[in-house]
């Protein structure tokens, strides 16, 4: 039998790396795969970044309460395998977005969102910020996350992109960072103000 995968250090980052592998490493390290590359927590969370995405998830979870639709926060794995092919040697994009909601429930599965959510939340921190703004923009627009956003802690701004039907690509529809509403395509009836979320989190 093979070694048991320890510690991130008997790792080669330089690997290509699928979900099969990922399910077999015993660290208690939190890592990401995108495209079969190791993308490792650079530190932990600050109280901001952390007040902001329990300040979603409390608002998230008030709105959703008796939908269908249902929201996750991380550590969560959201598996994204490539089209028609969801075994798990065959998936190499293993992400734990901040806050993601998911509309279809045969996505969620006991080992996390098989699939792409509907709406993923990333809450941006100073060594993550080009990771969020372009490997996973990229690899969220390609699996057909329909809306992302991109909530900047410091700047209290958040920046909305909506997948276009017609290009699949991702298109800015608002970008928020003062007191007034915050509307979301994905969940139309939802009420968010940007006051309501940062109101407690002055920069």
């Amino acid at each position: 039998m093979p070694t048991p995968i320890t510690s991130l250090a008997d790792l080669n980052l330089n690997n290509t790396y699928s979900y099969a592998d990922y399910l077999t490493w015993q660290f208690t390290e939190v890592v990401e795969l995108l495209r079969g590359k190791i993308m490792r927590r650079m530190s932990a969370p600050t109280d901001r970044h952390q007040a902001l995405v329990g300040e979603f998830h409390f608002l998230l979870k008030g709105h959703l309460r008796r939908q269908a639709c249902q929201v996750r926060v991380a550590p969560y794995d959201v598996r994204l395998p490539k089209p028609g092919s969801s075994a798990d040697a065959a998936i190499y994009s293993v992400v734990q977005p901040d806050l993601c909601v998911i509309c279809d429930p045969g996505k969620i599965e006991p080992r996390g969102c098989l699939g792409p959510p509907d709406l993923i939340v990333e809450v941006v921190s100073p060594r993550t910020a080009a990771r969020d703004w372009k490997d996973k923009f990229d690899l969220y627009e390609e699996a057909g996350v329909l809306e992302y956003w991109i909530v900047l802690p410091h700047e209290n701004d958040i920046s909305v992109f909506v997948l276009d039907e017609t290009t699949a690509r991702y298109r800015l529809v608002g970008e928020y960072a003062g007191p007034g509403p915050i509307p979301c395509r994905t969940l139309p009836g939802l009420n968010l103000d940007w006051s309501d979320i940062f109101s407690e989190n002055p920069a």
